[in-house]
């Protein structure tokens, strides 16, 4: 009986477990990247001595990367190393007070206190409220299929109960009285794509997640873990083929025959899972440009993610008193996102998560230095701004803020640097207007409302990763090869 053919179109992490995945059922599997390097958002650079990871920095459910070794029989802990961070992220806000966020329950109720004393009370009410919110959406829906409107169907009242409507900021207010408290809890959809005001409270299930299994940073980076399951993926003779962007998903009535790669090959599959980005997907590559109602009203009504502008840089002296994660913020909350998410405006001020992979590797930098990127959300390119215009006067501002606040002296520390905007977003990964992380997370964006894992037209097209169910984050795109996994026979 011959063997029949997957087919799996991105290296994302989505990618990656949803090949894995499918070759441990069996199936011969090919893998094809655009990029000369698997891990997509997730890959590395190293420049001039300077390793920096590309973008995910924190890993909060290390259990997902250990099921992809487990189901081969292998152990992670012979091959990655999680590092457990104290703290998990320290916040420095624009009136020059600071907050340690980590996994110590009574130095995070003393910090809260000092802050506000009545929002200790209201804190653990906040989290029992999440935790109920994570036991429903994660623990029971994460890794279910939601192609099915009767799935929604059957879990709305209880979304309804726990107040999925409501946004995370409105969730969060509800408890904490702080304004520097309300934006410390409420920050975790920027982490996602999300604008905290409009994002559906679902997502503050973050916060319960990172409290059960803490925060991790992994030896060597995200690029370690994509090269340890490249080696994987090889171990168990999964095809990947680099330099290979696939310009056409080939159809013949309701079902995907293969695909056609930017050199005109074809390559022939009984099923294709599609990791690039749905929207991408059905407007650029499905061959006759036929696609299901579901899908042509989400490319109509789409609210897409912010845009990111990454600007990577290495010093030639150590900064010790900054933590692997910081997350600066600027003087306006509510204002500057909306300037980013409804405005498409760039404004002067802004906020930035500053990751210092340093601080617990210091592999990642020559000796005496440290390895810095400094994220900051920005409006995705329908704003029509000229990065090449635009870059050099915003890497001044940037670093004239850290200077002012945190790094003294940075401008003349710095002796390697480059960036990414939104416009090298688009350009490597396809994703529309630039956008960080996919479709927003709206209530009117999640779980049915997000392009399905089984495409409604095509019996054997399939989507991982952040623009389908459950969304975009390490945890989310993880659980998307989880949910067609129960899917695939």
């Amino acid at each position: 009986m011959q063997t029949k053919k997957i087919i799996v179109i991105g290296s994302g992490f989505g990618g990656i477990a949803a090949a894995l995945r499918m070759r441990a059922k069996g199936y011969e599997v090919d893998l094809h990247e655009k990029l000369d390097q698997i891990g997509g958002r997730a890959r590395q650079f190293n420049q001039n001595g300077f390793i920096h990871d590309a973008g995910p920095t924190v890993i909060t459910a290390p259990y997902l990367f250990r099921e992809l070794f487990e189901i081969f029989d292998e152990e992670i802990d012979d091959f990655i190393n999680f590092i457990p961070l104290d703290p998990w992220y320290r916040f420095r806000f624009h009136d020059g007070s600071f907050f340690n966020y980590g996994p110590n329950q009574d130095e995070l109720l003393d910090q809260i206190k000092a802050f506000e004393p009545k929002d200790v009370d209201g804190y653990l009410k906040m989290l029992k409220h999440a935790e109920k919110i994570f036991e429903l959406g994660y623990l029971k829906l994460a890794d279910q299929p939601f192609h099915k409107l009767s799935s929604l169907i059957r879990y709305t009242p209880d979304i309804i109960k726990l107040k999925g409507y409501q946004s995370v900021y409105q969730f969060v207010s509800t408890y904490l009285k702080h304004p520097n408290l309300r934006q410390a809890f409420s920050i975790q959809p920027l982490l996602v794509g999300g604008n905290p005001f409009n994002t559906t409270s679902i997502y503050a299930l973050i916060h319960a997640l990172e409290k059960k299994w803490g925060v991790f940073f992994a030896k060597g980076g995200t690029g370690e873990i994509v090269s340890q399951l490249k080696m994987l993926m090889e171990r168990k003779g999964i095809n990947v083929i680099l330099n290979s962007e696939v310009k056409k998903i080939i159809t013949s009535n309701q079902k995907v025959d293969g695909i056609e790669n930017s050199k005109g090959d074809f390559y022939k599959s009984d099923y294709l899972i599609t990791n690039a980005d749905p929207i991408y997907t059905n407007n650029y590559l499905i061959d006759n440009k036929k696609i299901s109602l579901h899908n042509k009203f989400i490319n109509k009504i789409a609210k897409h993610s912010m845009g990111l502008f990454v600007l990577f840089f290495g010093t030639k002296v150590k900064y010790e008193n900054i933590a692997h994660h910081t997350i600066w913020m600027g003087p306006r909350y509510k204002d500057l996102l909306s300037d980013i998410f409804d405005r498409y405006k760039l404004a002067d001020d802004f906020s930035i998560y500053l990751h210092r992979p340093t601080a617990t590797d210091s592999n990642f930098a020559p000796m005496g230095c440290d390895s810095f990127y400094a994220l900051v959300p920005v409006p995705n390119l329908k704003g029509n701004i000229t990065w090449e215009d635009e870059a050099p006067v915003f890497i001044k501002s940037i670093i004239k803020a850290l200077e002012q606040t945190m790094m003294p002296k940075l401008s003349q520390a710095i002796c390697e640097s480059f960036y990414m905007s939104p416009e090298n977003f688009l350009q490597d990964y396809n994703t529309p207007f630039g956008s960080g992380f996919s479709i927003a997370p709206l209530f009117r964006q999640s779980a049915w409302f997000r392009t399905h894992n089984k495409d409604d037209l095509y019996q054997n097209l399939f989507y991982v990763g952040a623009g389908t169910h459950p969304g975009a984050g390490v945890p989310g795109v993880l659980n998307s090869a989880k949910v067609i996994d129960k899917l695939i026979p």
